[in-house]
């Protein structure tokens, strides 16, 4: 089991790869925390929708099975660890000869690069796609495997999917939107964000649709479906409205926000908008966009409660750690931002 999945994966990742060095989009070059420029092509979004149908039409046509991702799901999680750890490792090993002042531990934990490519592809922007896209096919997996053992999809399979299907097809949309993000910009590409991208974010931010497959207990009621949803689109609204005023803003200070021209402190930090309300609402419409997903199990279990539980204290955490980074960028201006926008996360609380 183990060997067939490895075989999946690999031929997944080198699809992907292909597709990331071959398909149309645009080009874009931004500058890295060093300075540095760094080329992107923008063909996320097609290389999820080709990805997509070419699994649909193998599943359809009786080439593959979707299922089988489900059937070796433990075994595709080792072999996601195995390749983390092994891409980890050669990642330290061929920046370690530039860059010697890392230590071991810490060059291989955090990294030692801040934009590491092979063959033109820049590693840390290619590894949010087989993240993404590989939690989006073991969401349909779920999907594929109720209906084959019960002979139907239910109110909250459905739900869960469309939510996902949404969540994930949104991220390539706004592909551009990432390359003005703190991983992307600042952070080395070590052991923390690999092993994040290829087995922590497909194999644990899916816990929902797995425990959806077998759910017992009493349908999901179409008011209570529609209040997720209601919350989905809330948070979806926050954390997309939030992270698109941000990148508005930068690439035009003048840009219009909720109507009117953005209003900023010194032309640096921008307060319109949600920006003007909490320092970190995107991030609070993440987590509401996690607990609608962990919300389609109703209430049988706490175990699905794990990811929104999860996500809450690693955005906190993250928001601790921006606020040091921005007091230490902005000095006086960011203490001036905390006086005009005191709330953190959740407005008129913290």
């Amino acid at each position: 089991m183990l060997i067939d999945a490895a075989a999946m994966a690999g031929v997944f990742l080198v699809w992907l790869f292909v597709g990331s060095m071959f398909l149309p989009g645009a080009r874009v070059a931004v500058e890295d925390a060093e300075g540095n420029p760094v080329s992107y092509r923008l063909n996320g979004l097609a290389l999820y929708l080709l990805t997509a149908l070419a699994v649909a039409a193998a599943h359809l046509g009786g080439w593959f099975s979707l299922s089988a991702l489900y059937s070796h799901f433990f075994a595709l999680f080792a072999v996601a660890n195995l390749f983390a750890f092994a891409l980890s490792g050669w990642l330290y090993w061929r920046g370690a000869r530039k860059h010697r002042q890392h230590g071991f531990w810490r060059g291989f934990y955090y990294g030692t690069e801040l934009n590491p490519s092979l063959l033109g592809v820049d590693l840390k922007m290619f590894s949010y796609r087989p993240s993404l896209i590989g939690l989006a096919l073991l969401n349909a997996s779920f999907a594929v495997v109720q209906y084959e053992t019960h002979g139907r999809i239910t109110l909250a399979m459905a739900l869960y999917q469309a939510l996902g299907f949404i969540y994930v097809l949104n991220y390539f949309q706004f592909e551009r939107g990432m390359l003005r993000t703190w991983d992307i910009v600042s952070e080395r590409f070590g052991w923390m964000l690999v092993w994040g991208d290829y087995a922590l974010v497909p194999f644990f931010y899916c816990i929902a649709g797995w425990w959806l497959v077998d759910a017992a207990g009493p349908a999901m009621h179409p008011v209570f479906a529609a209040g997720i949803a209601l919350l989905f689109g809330f948070g979806f609204w926050l954390f997309r409205g939030a992270n698109s005023q941000k990148d508005r803003f930068k690439n035009d200070p003048g840009a219009m926000i909720w109507g009117k021209p953005a209003e900023s402190l010194d032309g640096r930090l921008l307060v319109s908008g949600f920006w003007g309300i909490g320092r970190h609402l995107n991030y609070t419409g993440e987590i509401c966009i996690y607990l609608a997903f962990a919300l389609t199990t109703g209430f049988s279990s706490w175990v699905p409660y794990l990811l929104p539980a999860w996500i809450a204290s690693l955005l906190w955490h993250r928001s601790r750690r921006d606020e040091r980074r921005c007091r230490a960028k902005y000095g006086q201006l960011w203490a001036r931002y905390r006086q005009r926008v005191p709330c953190c996360m959740i407005p008129f609380v913290y």
